[in-house]
Order: C-alpha cells, then structure tokens, then sequence
C-alpha cells in the first residue's frame, strides 16, 4: 500500500516520507478500512512535531489519528457485514504506530463508524477527534437540556461540534467568534447567539444570560479563565480541552466561593462507552441534517507535507484533508 510515515520527528519537509509499505491484514476483533480520505488534526502535528518531549512512541509512525472510506476486510470474528460499508473511524493513530495516512487502515471494530450517506468521505474524516472531544466537552458536567452553553471558539473545528450538539441537547449556545465570517460559521452549526471578543464581552454575555451561564466548553483556557469566571453562575462548569499558555494561572479562591466544576479533557483518553456515546450523536446530528464541519483544502497524499503545514499555518477557516 502508498503509506506517509515518519521515523524521526521534526519538521513536515524534513520527516514525512512517502512510500510503499506491505497491507496490512486485520486480526481478532479488528476490520481493515480501504482509506478515502484522512483527516489532520492540529494533534497530529504536535506528535511529529514532538511538541509536548514524548519523543518517537514508535519506530515508525503512520500519522492522523482520523480517517473515513469502505470496509474491504474483516477478522475472522467480526460480521463479513461490514464488508462494502461506508465508515469514518477515530483512534488510529492513539496508542496506535499505523493512522490513517496511507490506503489501509486496520482498527478494532469498536472505533469504526457506519458513515451516513449523506455525509462525503472528506467530511467524514474530519470527525473523530474534534467531534467526539466536542460531545465530551459539552456533556461531562451533567445535561445540558434547559441551561446556557457558552462555547469558546464556536467556529473552530472542536467549536462548531460543540454548538451543534450542546444544541441539539437542549441548550441554548453562546458562541464567542473572532471575526464576521466566523459568526456565519457558528450560527450555521446552531447557536443561538454569536459574540466578538471585546472589552464589552461580558456586559453582552450578561444581556443574553442575566443569571450567568452554566457551562462554558473553553478552548484557550489561560487566555479566558478571568472572563469564564466573571460569566459563571454559581456551581458552573468550564470544560477544557486547549489552552493558549502552558501553565496558566489558577484563580482559586474566586473559582472556589462559586463552587466551579472544571473538567480537563484529552481525547485520547476518554473511555469507550463516552466515545461510543459521542459517535452516536454525532451520527444522529449528520442523519438529521447537520453538514458537518467546513473543509478549507484537500491535498493528496503525496502532498501530506504542504497538508501539514496548512495546519499548522491556516489561512482560512476549516478542516485540511487528504486524499488518498
């Protein structure tokens, strides 16, 4: 099979080849997915980029953790149903040396996901992590059903999710947005109100919810805590998958006299059962109508280089595919 993979980790140009590798053939419990498309994740970037000092897991590394395209293949216990079946899948490359960055791609069933029809294969790719970090964000604190929701980023990739499904799950969403275009982008997923940063942030804040908001899904968490706080109603929750500085302060006592909930949430770590959840109403959402997240550029996999940097160096809104 045409594979990308790294065997050093450093810059896209530098470590990213491009070759042919043997198919892979899946064992007990597993089905091999004919790749149409991968998805890249800004995570992927900071593993090969070996951003956090983990250093090479593997000795070599297929990335993208995200992918979508047909079954062709399945272990002998697993049903030959799968086999012809449009799917996406998360987790390939979590825990995992082989993503989806390459014509196959073998998973445990229980991370493979009929994809809806309606739903393109580039689409497709682009859900694992940031809709199922999204769902997580949006449900870890309890129901959201009859309660505010204020997502930071609500046109970003894990962002737009979290509008759709907090949404679909009864609440009424904030999005905070940094631009016009973005507003369109927020409201398509579903918010209910859109708001720029700004020195009047809160007081807008406030006028769409006097009482404070219950939950706020926050995507630069050192950046936005001071505010997230000021917005809180008492015994409120932020749940946190990002952040703009590394080791942010915490106001503790404030966070403390309100009773807030914080939630930190990678996820690669998640539990099965959350990630099954979080694939089923991701699956609901897309039957239901909802277009998934935007795609700024599709390259192919000889182009997963420049794909790479166009992550790490957007210039518009939306998701970076490759094709394969």
């Amino acid at each position: 099979m045409r594979a990308a993979w790294y065997e050093t980790q450093g810059p896209a140009r530098d470590v990213l080849t491009v070759g042919i590798m043997a198919d892979p053939t899946p064992g007990p419990g597993e089905l091999r997915i004919r790749v149409a498309a991968s998805g890249v994740n800004p995570g992927d970037i900071k593993k090969r980029q070996d951003a956090f000092g983990y250093g090479m897991p593997y000795p070599r590394v297929i990335p993208h953790s995200d992918g979508a395209g047909v079954v062709d293949l399945t272990g002998n216990d697993v049903p030959t149903e799968w086999i012809g079946r449009r799917v996406w899948c998360y987790g390939a490359q979590s825990y995992r040396p082989f993503g989806t960055a390459a014509e196959y791609v073998v998973l445990p069933v229980g991370q493979v996901v009929t994809l809806p029809a309606n739903v393109s294969f580039a689409r497709g790719a682009c859900l694992g992590i940031p809709a199922i970090t999204a769902h997580r964000c949006v449900h870890v604190a309890g129901s959201v059903a009859g309660r505010t929701v204020l997502v930071q980023g609500g046109a970003g990739a894990v962002g737009v999710c979290a509008v759709q499904l907090a949404r679909r799950a009864g609440a009424l969403v904030i999005a905070t947005v940094r631009s016009p275009p973005d507003e369109a982008v927020a409201l398509e997923a579903g918010a209910n109100h859109v708001v720029e940063p700004g020195a009047d942030l809160v007081d807008r804040v406030r006028a769409l919810s006097p009482d404070g908001v219950h939950h706020i899904v926050e995507v630069a968490f050192g950046a936005n805590l001071a505010t997230d706080l000021e917005l809180l109603a008492v015994r409120g929750s932020v749940a946190t998958y990002a952040t703009d500085q590394p080791t942010p302060a915490i106001p503790f006592w404030p966070l403390l006299f309100k009773n807030i909930r914080v939630d930190f949430l990678g996820s690669d770590d998640f539990t099965a059962a959350d990630k099954a959840d979080a694939a089923l109403a991701v699956n609901e959402a897309l039957d239901a109508g909802w277009a998934g997240m935007p795609i700024a550029a599709e390259f192919s996999l000889e182009d997963i280089a420049t794909a790479h940097e166009a992550v790490e160096a957007p210039r518009q809104r939306g998701r970076v595919v490759v094709m394969l």
